[in-house]
């Protein structure tokens, strides 16, 4: 298992992509699965960078744990924020149209929808959401 820590900032959501692709790349991923897996880093990232230490800074530990028969990647992000289930948010409506539908979670809801496996805790004053994709 690799990790990187590094500030919750928005600035540093391509650190992080990078970081886990050196390591997508290494196992001959998938094109179409990366591009998932980093459209989820952006959005999770983004959600931890925006929410979870408003108005503050704090750190996130991205961590990349590749996992063979079947061949997987794990990416968990764990960060000290403000206790938040993802997972918890009712899926928007995707019949309505945009401008019927409420404002946010489409971003949370397209993660779920792409990755084989996504699960939340808040353990030891943490935030720890696991994705996972098959290869």
């Amino acid at each position: 298992m690799k990790k990187i820590t590094t500030e919750a900032s928005i600035e540093n959501v391509n650190i992080v992509t990078e970081f886990v692709d050196e390591h997508l790349e290494s196992m001959d991923c998938p094109m179409k699965a990366m591009m998932q897996i980093n459209i989820a880093i952006d959005e999770l990232f983004s959600n931890i960078a925006f929410y979870a230490y408003r108005p503050d800074k704090g750190p996130v530990t991205v961590s990349v744990e590749v996992v063979e028969n079947p061949a997987a990647v794990i990416i968990t992000f764990i960060d000290q924020g403000i206790p938040y289930d993802p997972l918890a948010t009712k899926d928007p409506d995707t019949s309505l149209s945009a401008d019927e539908r409420n404002i946010g979670g489409l971003g949370i809801f397209l993660v779920k929808k792409s990755m084989d496996d996504i699960t939340y805790e808040y353990k030891d004053g943490q935030n720890i959401l696991k994705i996972k994709k098959n290869m």
